[in-house]
């Protein structure tokens, strides 16, 4: 039987830090897609794409809200960032607190990120966005038992040094867009 601790198959972590020890190689992980541009405003939305991941595949369609020139029909490409962002941040903090051996009864995470159009739309060099903010909500599995909130600070702290999301964002990222 599997060794899951709130969600997290820590055996299936534990096998893949073995093989990364092994073969750094292991660790690098390509995220692929290709999407499509919709010209054809009565569909409802901008831009569609299949994303394949381990177990199959899923259609997601993307439209912009009305301000930016959508018709706010989907959930924008912000909604997804901020929604990718967050689900990066918990699920790493999650890994983090498990192999720990802290088991939650109850785990809520409310993220807010301010997203400044001035840059997309020419008007100033403002930064798009100064950050995003977590506040969690984390309990223990009977309620009784009182969490250590210093040790959950410190965890909080690894799982912001840690996750790839933000990583990806706050060191340069080489973009390489060429016309086919």
């Amino acid at each position: 039987m599997s060794n899951i601790l709130n969600n997290i198959n820590l055996d299936k972590i534990q096998e893949t830090l073995q093989k990364g020890q092994k073969d750094d190689q292991f660790l690098k992980k390509p995220v692929k897609l290709e999407g499509e541009w919709n010209f054809d405003v009565q569909k409802g939305y901008q831009f569609k794409t299949e994303l394949a991941y381990e177990n199959g595949k899923q259609i997601i369609e993307i439209d912009s809200p009305s301000f930016l020139g959508g018709s706010g029909n989907r959930l924008g490409p912000m909604g997804y960032c901020v929604a990718g962002i967050t689900s990066c941040f918990i699920t790493t903090f999650m890994t983090i607190l498990s192999k720990q051996g802290i088991r939650l009864g109850k785990m809520r995470i409310n993220a807010e990120c301010n997203i400044n159009f001035a840059k997309t739309f020419d008007i100033s060099e403002e930064p798009i966005t100064e950050g995003i903010n977590f506040e969690i909500d984390a309990d223990s599995i009977d309620n009784t038992t009182t969490l250590d909130r210093q040790q959950l600070r410190h965890l909080i702290t690894m799982a912001e040094e840690r996750f790839p999301a933000i990583y990806s964002m706050s060191h340069i990222i080489k973009v390489n867009a060429k016309l086919k």
